[in-house]
């Protein structure tokens, strides 16, 4: 298993997250010895969704204002419909969403997260999925659409849904661990 001591990684999300889309990369990247922080508009708690209802909540660690992608070695956005339909009418959320694509750190996106990717204009001639629902949404916004399990294109790690999750959350260890994206140190 690759070795994420030393690497920070940020979970950006808000009320609406499917909760297995933020757990699993979470509980992956921590035991893999990754720090790992949930980062939302507001400090507090979140609540999750799953199974079609509301589910728990889960303590926000820092709020974009208090963070930016130096902070940060990678970014994870779970999906839900709500959450990222949420954070893409975020400027803030978009802004720092936006930067990890500007300094070349991995961003992981699963299910309907790449409409945050869409609103940061992030996706031109990349290869990636998302849920289907949302596959015109992506390919107007210039991305190749694929329905893969996983899809890598540099640095991005995109899947559709939580069935994808064990695949999704190795590759996401695997690019943190890479690091071919990572900050630079000073």
């Amino acid at each position: 298993m690759e070795n994420l001591n030393r690497k920070t990684v940020a979970i950006l999300a808000t009320n609406g997250f499917e909760e297995s889309e933020l757990r699993e990369p979470m509980n992956a990247l921590k035991e893999a010895g990754a720090d790992v922080h949930i980062i939302s508009e507001n400090s507090g708690t979140i609540k999750s969704w799953a199974d079609g209802n509301w589910s728990k909540e889960y303590n926000v660690d820092k709020t974009l204002d208090q963070v930016t992608h130096a902070d940060y070695n990678a970014l994870v956005l779970p999906g839900g419909v709500i959450n990222p339909d949420t954070l893409r009418r975020n400027d803030k959320a978009v802004s720092f969403t936006k930067s990890f694509f500007e300094n070349h750190k991995p961003v992981a996106a699963i299910c309907h997260a790449p409409w945050l990717l869409a609103e940061a204009d992030v996706l031109k001639d990349r290869k990636v999925t998302s849920y289907s629902s949302i596959k015109k949404d992506i390919i107007n916004a210039g991305a190749n659409w694929v329905d893969e399990e996983v899809v890598v294109d540099s640095g991005l790690v995109t899947s559709r849904n939580p069935d994808d999750l064990p695949a999704f959350c190795s590759k996401l260890v695997e690019e943190v661990y890479e690091g071919k994206h990572e900050m630079q140190t000073s």
